[in-house]
């Protein structure tokens, strides 16, 4: 029945097939110009699992206690010392503009130079106090004493002045959408205004700018992707080079190129139509699509070239490597799909956008490479195409002592080591961490820019980006309570004291501090009052600018200053945190997590942990599917199913080793790399499974179907290997690591079709004769 609707499906195309073709360059200009479209969309929202709980409460608060999504500017002076007129004047100019760049939320804008930067001291008559640089400043040595003075009692070294005070910190949060013209902020645009705005125009030998934040690492990344394209020119070349390698014809590497990067330019097409942006992480998914087309090009041309050196007319021959490729080809094309759609079950923008963006493009490939490839072949005139006997022969003496994989005494030895290799894998795999596994930003290497400005801010400033905050929620007016402020104080101390916590602050830690400055600043009197009425004294010296409290001090944050991002620092804190909450929680007070950059990051790292099973699950169930149904044969479906998963886990174990972290960057590697490798065995086992039909003993099977797809196997793994191996040398750290994966598996899924593929099969048909 499959077979008349190929034959049918074949005889219509290949009537009509000047007109498909038209049909595909009419297509390919409407989506070309669609793809010309496609802008730059690095959204911080798309990052994070806005479902998560944590993230709840993150939003349900972001409005009185602002978002992750912020940037700190340190000033440095390089002489050492801030306190000079030139310094003090290049602060005042990056506060002024930063302020009045268009998505900076200005209530959230603060330096020495903000209004709500004050301090405050005992005096002989109480408290005395004022913004730390008072409204006569001038600018000269008297006035920058006084701000000398002022700095120290405010306590701000550490936060806004840098502890050895060599840099002083202009902070700011950012809106989500633009004031100006409503629309989405263009994260991408505003790292690029912050880079010309602030650095470009007061970095000088006296002066150094420093930014780091989501909008700025965002820029930076983009910045880092436009060399994918330099990338992507190496791969074609690459490519060009080898498909000439293995057809020894023009025509036959040109056209599989061609099909291939039409299938890119769908793809791109296809997301403006659907409305999608493309974000410098998924940037690398046209590389992909161009490099699983070419390794279906390659089975065709490959059908094609042996059918005419046999004989047939180039018509009949693309005819014919259509009838015989379609279905396989379809299958695994089918199987790549359905296994990038599994990453739509993971809960953040950015991966779910990934996949939309990848299934899109493969599944043009079917079109373009299956059916347009072979249709345009038909016109071309490869008849003087030849075929070198003594390589022929050469090469079949190789296929022959491979199929010897396919025999009962070289299986078991196959398979023993398989599993053996399994059993290493699975145990190293175990180890391995979710999140991110260095300090910095992790998309980009330790020696970027924008980590030495994060390595500079830390080393600096006691508070940085790293801080995760916990949302204590009550009733109205609870922080007039002694209990709810000692209840406070308790999970403040109880978590200040876990390894990876440098330093935390609550209404609670800054009350106890009033109420001694009401008492002569006697350190005896650094206790919460008992009293209503002295806990209002104390409280009601706190701003609710301060991030301490809500208006009606019904919500107050405890703020953790952590030492860094490390997937270990934030599961320990996180454990701790909810080991506490729950001794200490009541229907009245709860501590709810998270808010933050760390309490994104923590929400991100669960999110992928929780995704990560049923993932592979649904990858490996979609791949199960297709198989059976294609071949109609349990078994034919566990060999190709056994040699992706044994790979899988040693690309888990190879994450370990090298310290790559699961996180959003690289758990869509794992989807992609059993995707692609599903091809490889599909294409060896569908023309087996048809010699298997016949009666065939599977070593002679075997045998024939390296004849047929071999050459044209190893050579895809190969090309698509080495295309990926480039990526070693990339600006960016999270393609770097996606490079080493893609290529492990690339290479090993082939090994994995071609050896242990036929192990299985000659134990799991051992008495065909």
């Amino acid at each position: 029945m499959l077979d008349k609707l190929v034959n049918g499906f074949e005889s219509h195309l290949f009537r009509n097939r000047m007109w498909v073709i038209l049909s595909f360059i009419l297509m390919t200009g409407f989506l070309g110009f669609q793809a010309s479209q496609l802008k730059m969309d690095a959204a911080f929202s798309k990052n994070i699992p806005l479902n998560h709980a944590y993230m709840q409460t993150y939003t349900k608060h972001q409005k009185d206690f602002g978002g992750a999504n912020s940037i700190m500017v340190a000033v440095e002076d390089t002489s050492g010392d801030i306190f000079n007129p030139v310094f003090f004047e290049a602060l005042k100019n990056v506060h002024d503009q930063l302020f009045f760049i268009p998505g900076v939320e200005r209530s959230q804008v603060k330096s020495l130079y903000s209004p709500s930067t004050r301090f405050t001291e005992v005096v002989e008559d109480g408290f005395a106090g004022g913004p730390v640089i008072p409204a006569d400043f001038t600018n000269d040595d008297y006035s920058l004493g006084v701000v000398r003075e002022n700095v120290e009692k405010a306590g701000i070294v550490g936060r806004l002045i840098a502890i050895d005070y060599s840099a002083a910190m202009v902070s700011a949060q950012l809106m989500e959408f633009d004031p100006q013209t409503g629309e989405p902020l263009d994260t991408i645009a505003f790292a690029n205004q912050l880079e010309q705005e602030l650095r470009g125009q007061f970095q000088n030998e006296n002066i150094k700018i420093h930014i780091i934040g989501f909008a700025k690492m965002a820029g930076d990344v983009a910045e880092g992707a436009k060399g994918v394209l330099l990338f992507f020119l190496i791969a074609i070349a690459i490519t060009a080079v080898m498909v000439y390698l293995f057809s020894k014809s023009i025509v036959l590497t040109v056209l599989p190129l061609i099909c291939s990067l039409m299938a890119v330019v769908w793809q791109l097409g296809l997301l403006t139509v659907v409305g999608f942006g493309l974000d410098p992480m998924s940037i690398l998914v046209p590389f992909l699509v161009f490099a699983i087309g070419v390794s279906h090009g390659v089975q065709m041309i490959n059908g094609v070239r042996s059918r005419v050196v046999q004989g047939q007319a180039t018509k009949a021959a693309s005819a014919s490597a259509f009838r015989t490729l379609l279905i396989p080809g379809g299958v695994a094309l089918l199987s790549d799909t359905v296994g990038f759609l599994t990453l739509l079950a993971i809960d953040i923008g950015i991966i779910r956008e990934l996949a939309i963006s990848a299934s899109l493009g493969v599944a043009v490939i079917i079109l373009t490479n299956l059916i347009l490839l072979p249709l345009v072949i038909s016109y071309t005139d490869l008849s003087k195409l030849t075929v070198d006997k003594a390589k022929k022969e050469k090469v079949e003496r190789f296929w022959l002592s491979m199929s010897k994989f396919a025999t009962p005494k070289y299986a078991v030895v196959v398979l023993v080591c398989t599993a053996v290799l399994y059993a290493f894998g699975f145990q190293q795999s175990a180890n391995m961490k979710i999140g991110d596994l260095q300090g910095g930003a992790p998309a980009l290497h330790l020696d970027s820019r924008y980590n030495q400005d994060t390595f500079f801010i830390t080393e600096k400033f006691s508070i940085t980006t790293d801080v995760m905050s916990v949302i204590v929620e009550a009733t109205p007016e609870a922080c007039t309570y002694h209990s709810v402020l000692t209840q406070i104080e308790q999970f403040e101390w109880m978590v200040a004291n876990t390894p990876g916590v440098e330093s935390t602050v609550s209404l609670s830690s800054i009350a106890k501090k009033v109420n001694a400055g009401f008492n002569e600043g006697n350190p005896k009197w650094e206790v919460l009052p008992r009293t209503t009425a002295s806990l209002v004294q104390a409280v009601g010296r706190v701003p609710t600018t301060s991030g301490l409290l809500n208006s009606n001090c019904s919500v107050m944050p405890v703020y953790l200053f952590l030492k860094d991002h490390k997937a270990e620092t934030i599961e320990v804190v996180i454990a701790k945190v909810k080991h506490v909450a729950a001794q200490l929680n009541t229907p009245e007070l709860q501590f709810k997590l998270a808010s933050g950059p760390v309490g994104v990051m923590a929400a991100t790292n669960e999110a992928v942990s929780e995704a990560q099973l049923p993932m592979m699950l649904y990858v490996y169930g979609a791949v199960f599917v297709l198989c059976l149904i294609s071949f109609k044969s349990i078994k034919a479906t566990i060999a190709v199913i056994i040699p992706l998963y044994v790979v899988s886990t040693l690309a888990q174990a190879l994450m370990t080793w090298l310290d790559i972290g699961l996180a959003v960057s690289t758990l869509p590697v794992i989807a992609l790399g059993v995707g692609i490798g599903v091809d490889y065995g599909i294409y060896i086992l569908s023309t087996m499974s048809q010699k298997l039909t016949k009666g065939m003993q599977v070593q002679q099977a075997y045998y024939e179907a390296l004849v047929e797809r071999g050459s044209a196997v190893i050579f895809t793994g190969l090309t698509l290997a080495i295309g990926v191996s480039t990526w070693f040398f990339s600006a960016l750290k999270f393609q770097m690591d996606m490079g080493i994966l893609l290529t492990f598996m690339f290479l090993v899924n082939m090994l994995g079709a071609i050896i242990i593929l036929p192990a299985l099969s000659a134990l799991f048909w051992p008495k065909r004769k």
